[in-house]
């Protein structure tokens, strides 16, 4: 038993010394990467902002108060007021509610689907991985806010239909990341390993391919949240997203757009929507720097 005792304390060691090893590498990749710290602070500012807008909002988002309408930022309404009197810098906090669920929404339905097709594609091979290319190409041939517009018009202007129409033009770059990252691990020894052992399809692909492949489809994924959020606002603006009254900052932008002198109902929605999509791409640079050996120097 000591021997055993005395191999279990040394692991717990060798353990405890892998933890602080990555702490310090963790510590000197976020010191030499400031970029990234920022990026967090303002998703996690964002996300607080959507969590706490009852609380933290002086008014509600709908709230009309037409003796005040189209007031300029003051203390009482620090983004100002629109056309209806109802406060911007509530409507802006609600707004993130609407936003960034939405982005996510849109990033893990597009991202799943493109996956597994690109996955079964460079995995199957073929007919199939040929013709599940081809309609790939077929939706890269349209430029993506024009087709997503297009299915939106088609469909009627709702959140529900503005989701669809993105998710449809949304998936394709997956599946050719996915299409890759497999045909590439896939000639790994560790999967024709897999294979000799006689271990099912479904498991070597999930198990030892797409769990090794995850890395470059993350930071995609991360990146395309902002993305999200700008190509739903920008159906929004158009007004094939959200309708009113619903406090949405493409809409609000769309709004202030037909007020052009009353500068506060675009900008502050504006300004929310820059800094989020700012956020996720600093945020995915400093994930793909992070997810390559080559590229960061630890």
């Amino acid at each position: 038993m000591i021997p055993q005792l005395a191999a279990i304390v040394d692991d717990n060691v060798v353990l405890a010394g892998t933890r602080q090893a990555l702490g310090r590498r963790a510590g000197r990749y976020v010191r030499d990467n400031p970029l990234i710290v920022v990026g967090i602070a303002i998703v996690l500012v964002e996300i607080l902002a959507a969590l706490l807008a009852p609380v933290v909002a002086p008014y509600g988002p709908l709230q009309q108060n037409i003796m005040h309408r189209l007031e300029p930022p003051e203390a009482g309404h620090l983004f100002g007021t629109d056309d209806l009197g109802r406060d911007v810098f509530s409507r802006v906090l609600y707004g993130a509610r609407v936003s960034l669920p939405l982005g996510a929404i849109l990033v893990l339905i597009g991202g799943l689907f493109g996956t597994l097709v690109g996955a079964v594609a460079g995995y199957a091979g073929g007919w199939l991985d040929e013709t599940l290319m081809r309609l790939t190409d077929l939706i890269f041939a349209f430029p993506t806010i024009i087709l997503a517009m297009a299915v939106a018009a088609a469909l009627g202007p709702s959140l529900e239909h503005s989701i669809l129409a993105i998710v449809v033009v949304w998936w394709p770059s997956y599946a050719r990341l996915a299409r890759a990252m497999v045909l590439s691990v896939g000639k790994e020894e560790y999967v024709t390993a897999a294979r000799a052992a006689g271990l099912g399809t479904i498991r070597i692909m999930f198990s030892h391919i797409l769990r090794n492949a995850m890395g470059p489809l993350v930071v995609l994924a991360t990146l395309d949240v902002g993305n999200a959020i700008l190509t739903f606002s920008g159906l929004s603006f158009l007004g094939l997203g959200a309708t009113p009254p619903t406090a949405e900052w493409g809409s609000m932008v769309s709004t202030g757009a037909q007020e052009i002198d009353q500068w506060w109902l675009g900008v502050f929605p504006g300004l929310a929507i820059w800094s989020v999509v700012l956020a996720f791409n600093l945020l995915g640079d400093g994930l793909r720097d992070a997810l390559d050996p080559q590229g960061r120097q630890m």
